[in-house]
């Protein structure tokens, strides 16, 4: 800034001597020190407030970044979310479809001999299982066979077609 070299420092010195005189200059030079103490301090503060000025709008900068990305990512988002919700209801109406298009008729009734054979008391299946008394054909219309009225062999064959699952010690 100054360019003040040594020989012009020393100059400025004995004419400060001369012009002051003796006993007045360390006084002098003591206001001067603390005046430049004073100043640097002010300079400092200056550059430290500027300093926080730049990171402050650097922060605002980086927020409004943020910010901007945050909502591109929300609608990002939203459009998916709308993409897949349509996708999901054309899948459903296509799926609902097929399953429309695929449905067999109407099941006519069953006019096999076995079950005409039947006497009014007995059911069709009764009458397949050789006559079965009049307390069980709710249970034998059942479609799910319970564990007490399974034969064993059928419990063999159920046992064999169930999968085992092992336990870990983990």
């Amino acid at each position: 800034m100054f360019d003040i070299t040594s020989s012009k420092l020393l100059i400025l010195g004995i004419v400060a001597l001369l012009v002051i005189g003796p006993k007045d200059l360390p006084a002098l030079l003591r206001t001067i020190g603390k005046y430049v103490g004073i100043i640097k301090r002010q300079a400092a503060e200056f550059r430290a407030q500027f300093d926080e000025a730049m990171r402050e709008s650097e922060l605002a900068d980086l927020r409004k970044d943020v910010e901007t990305l945050g909502r591109e990512a929300e609608q990002t988002m939203r459009a998916a979310e709308q993409s897949v919700e349509t996708d999901w209801a054309q899948a459903q109406a296509s799926v609902n479809s097929a399953l429309d298009n695929a449905q067999p008729p109407a099941a006519e009734p069953d006019t096999t001999p076995s079950a005409e054979a039947a006497t009014p008391g007995q059911t069709a299946a009764s009458a397949l299982n050789g006559g079965a008394s009049h307390a069980e054909p709710a249970a034998l219309e059942s479609t799910q066979v319970s564990p007490e009225t399974q034969r064993p062999e059928d419990a063999v064959t159920h046992q064999a077609e169930t999968p085992q699952v092992e336990k870990s010690g983990a």
